[in-house]
Parts: C-alpha cells; structure tokens; sequence
C-alpha cells in the first residue's frame, strides 16, 4: 500500500495498468490525447506488480487495472475515467493537479 501511495503521488497523473489490458491501453490514450504525460507502472511489468495489485484491489480499485490516480488522489478506473471525460470534469481535475496547462 505504502509504495502504491509513494508512486501515485510522484506525477500529476499515475496509472496502473497491465501491458494486455485493452482498457487500460484506451485510458493511457486517452490521457496522451488530452495532452497529458502520465507516470505509467504495467502491473505485469513490475517485480511486485502482484503486491501493488492487491494494494490496489484494497482501495477498491475493481477490477485492479487500470487505476488512475490525479494529484496523487484515487479517481478510479476506466469507467470513472470515461464518466468524468464525457460530463467535461476530468479536465478540471487535470487543470487542478497542474497536468494541463491550458
């Protein structure tokens, strides 16, 4: 748990994600879309990807990936992602945690 918040707190934007997730590939995109550079950790990638997954699960991230965290806060996974996109608040979180400029 303690790296999983040491990690999300390092960048703006950090997402948790596993290499074969197809969701987790349309966040990242669309984060790189919105001009945003997020802090990116593939859960099978990681020597305690397993660990941080479980860290994860434990925040109430279901399923585990991906996991976006803005301002080093949980937001959620895809679903709330998608959701804050489409109402128009995600790039106001974005703009308060200093990942947009614009």
């Amino acid at each position: 748990m303690d790296r999983v918040a040491k990690l999300a707190s390092q960048k703006a934007v950090v997402i948790f994600s596993k290499s074969s997730c197809c969701m987790s590939h349309a966040i990242k995109r669309l984060f790189y879309e919105q001009g945003v550079s997020p802090a990116i950790y593939e859960l099978d990638e990681e020597s305690r990807g397993k660990e941080m997954e479980w860290a994860l699960m434990r925040l109430g991230c279901q399923p585990s990936v991906p996991a976006v965290f803005i301002g080093g806060k949980f937001v959620g996974s895809a679903n709330t992602i998608m959701t804050l996109h489409l109402n128009g608040t995600l790039k106001k979180l974005l703009k308060d945690a200093g990942a947009l400029w614009l």
